[in-house]
């Protein structure tokens, strides 16, 4: 299936390494979209930023694509997907791995500082307009 494949669509490695973690059919009978052609149908439109409209039929019934990304971004199953997929990836650093936190200052506008309290005496009470 390698030499079949999107430059950027996952190979069979990657697959091995994914397919654990995604969620198994919720329905009672039916059919479920391969969850892989799927996943590659959302990293295609991510990557070019075209519409579902435009999602190439190579990837399956579009609505479906869209309707299984909306499902797992609403239920964390991106989320628990990628926490899976970075388990256990700095173990080959040892106990004696560094993290680096840069703070980051960003001066305000002086003006920024709050809203005002009390409306300008311009503005007309409410209920007046």
């Amino acid at each position: 299936m390698e030499d079949r494949l999107n430059r950027h669509d996952l190979t069979d490695a990657g697959w091995e390494r994914l397919s654990p973690l995604l969620p198994v059919n919720p329905r009672q009978g039916g059919r479920w979209a391969d969850h892989r052609m799927v996943i590659n149908g959302v990293f295609f439109r991510v990557r070019t930023n075209l519409t579902w409209r435009d999602l190439p039929p190579c990837y399956g019934n579009r609505k479906t694509v869209y309707n299984r990304h909306r499902r797992w971004s609403m239920d964390g199953t991106w989320e628990k997907i990628l926490d899976g997929l970075r388990a256990g990836c700095d173990e080959a650093e040892g106990a004696d791995w560094t993290v680096s936190v840069d703070s980051t200052v960003v001066r305000a506008h002086q003006h920024a500082a709050g809203a005002r309290h009390v409306p300008p005496a311009d503005f007309p009470p409410r209920g007046t307009a």
